[in-house]
């Protein structure tokens, strides 16, 4: 009997001592993270030692500023009280330096530091590594085998498909407008641009704008822009393996499969097409192709050329970048002509001057409407469609005003805050489109609607060729106003978006 007991009480033992050492193993990395967590902090707080910011909290940061849809009031404050650049703490570590400075604007857009990893690889499972999250000589040679898509020869045909597609757009308004003189625009708004891009960066043909597919994806893309911005500022989402057991996390893999599967039919489309000889004759003998057709002539030229992989992930990128940006760009631009019809009517009679006896827009009318371009502009600079990127220091930087900071920490370039800081431009918050006007002169980093520096907006000049046609066709047809009663609360995504929408009050011209 006593041997029996003995056998049963040393595995016992053993479990215990077991669980001892596993639980001083799991004591002493405990210690070790805080020692970690404690070092790196100190560490930040050195580096940041010389740019003054608003009080935080040691673990939750400023999490304040971003309660309630106060951020972009926060930034505004933010330029007013600490000059350049303040730290901004997401959490406990975490923690970037936001700049609204256009003189720290250039030095840091003037190098060649890599996308901050910590929060761009969160949109990986989306858009893939394309040009948005590229960096190194992997992102040079994509950018350089994609500049021509960009060429103005390939441009100048798409304003009649940028035409086409807004034309389509302000049809289905009138149909609306015999129930009802408000629309929410936005939405409309980004099915026009995705129309767009689909037929002139990809080579599709039809009406997407009524179609399901495309209001699919379309509101995927919206629900992408919030569970990712949402996953950035979450201390506990930052890990794949914990993020994906959430129900936001879940939903976030649901939105990228829409976003794929649209993507995918694109290019198995084209492909398809492409195995047509007429077809493939008559793209090599173009002097200049189209965005996809580049993608795919690059992998069946060159077998080394781009994996399906890298084929898709260009596609995601751009079919985002292409019809989201453009689309907030749009509507915002039409929410600030609506608030300012004295513009919006100088903006109108200048399009009549040029379109007012059924002309159809040219390429050649885009250089030829100064005060509407500078309408724009000056919308773009009120609602940036980006309202800012970020970077990792790759080696230590030297600001103009001496201040300083190490290699590997993180910088948010604010173009909002930028826009909006009042050393730059005075009275910030008027529209006021003379500050773009031919002889008026700022800083050559005080306007970075597309960003600047070599990894600026590749499709920059496609967008504002596309915001001038819309702008042109919208105010021939329609006069806007605002809603009263909803105004729209402009919060920062990946796009500039609007919290309750984009609503208008249209008026049909005679």
């Amino acid at each position: 009997m006593s041997v029996s007991l003995l056998s049963l009480t040393r595995p016992l033992d053993t479990v215990s001592g077991f669980l001892q050492v596993a639980s001083l193993l799991g004591l002493a990395l405990l210690l070790l993270k805080a020692a970690q967590f404690y070092w790196h902090r100190q560490w930040l707080l050195k580096a940041i030692q010389q740019f003054p910011s608003p009080p935080s909290h040691w673990f939750f940061g400023h999490r304040q500023e971003f309660q309630k849809g106060r951020e972009l009031q926060e930034l505004k404050k933010r330029t007013e009280k600490y000059p350049c650049a303040s730290p901004r703490w997401l959490w406990g570590s975490r923690v970037s330096l936001v700049v609204y400075d256009p003189d720290y604007m250039r030095m840091i857009l003037g190098r060649s530091d890599p996308k901050s990893d910590g929060s761009y690889r969160l949109m990986a499972p989306w858009i893939g590594y394309g040009l948005l999250l590229l960096n190194g000589e992997i992102w040079f040679q994509h950018r350089r085998m994609l500049t021509p898509a960009f060429h103005y020869d390939i441009l100048k045909p798409y304003v009649r498909l940028m035409a086409d597609s807004v034309q389509v757009m302000l049809d289905k308004w009138e149909e609306l407008l015999t129930q009802n003189s408000h629309l929410e625009i936005f939405e409309h708004v980004s099915l026009m641009t995705l129309d767009t891009i689909m037929k002139c960066a990809f080579s599709y043909q039809g009406n997407h704008q009524a179609d399901r597919n495309s209001q699919a994806y379309i509101q995927a893309i919206r629900d992408l822009n919030n569970l990712v911005f949402a996953r950035v500022r979450n201390v506990f989402y930052q890990k794949d393996i914990f993020y994906g057991l959430t129900s936001e996390g879940r939903r976030n893999h649901k939105a990228c499969q829409l976003a794929h599967e649209h993507t995918d039919r694109v290019i198995k489309l084209r492909k398809a097409q492409l195995q047509d000889e007429g077809e493939l004759e008559k793209i090599r003998n173009k002097r200049h192709l189209d965005f996809l057709d580049i993608l795919l002539f690059a992998k069946m030229e060159n077998g080394r050329g781009l994996s399906d992989k890298d084929l898709r992930a260009e596609v995601d990128t751009f079919m985002f970048e292409g019809h989201d940006t453009t689309a907030s760009g749009i509507s915002w631009i039409l929410y600030a002509l609506a608030t300012h019809p004295e513009h919006q009517q100088r903006c109108r009679e200048e399009i009549q001057s040029l379109l007012g006896d059924g002309a159809s827009i040219t390429w050649e009318h885009l250089d030829q409407m100064p005060y509407t371009t500078m309408c724009i502009k000056e919308a773009l600079r009120l609602y940036p469609p980006v309202p800012g990127v970020g970077r990792e220091l790759s080696k230590p930087i030297t600001f103009p005003d001496g201040r300083s900071l190490p290699r590997g920490f993180l910088v948010l370039l604010s173009f909002y805050a930028l826009h909006h800081n009042p050393n730059v431009w005075p009275n910030p918050e008027v529209f006021d489109p003379s500050r773009f006007a031919p002889d008026a002169s700022r800083h050559s980093h005080a306007f970075l609607p597309f960003s600047g520096g070599s990894r600026n907006c590749i499709g920059q000049h496609f967008a504002m060729n596309e915001l001038k046609v819309a702008v042109a066709l919208t105010l021939l047809r329609f006069e806007l106003a605002p809603d009263p009663f909803r105004i729209p609360v402009p919060t920062p995504r990946i796009v500039l978006m609007s919290k309750n929408g984009i609503h208008l009050h249209l008026r049909k011209l005679l």
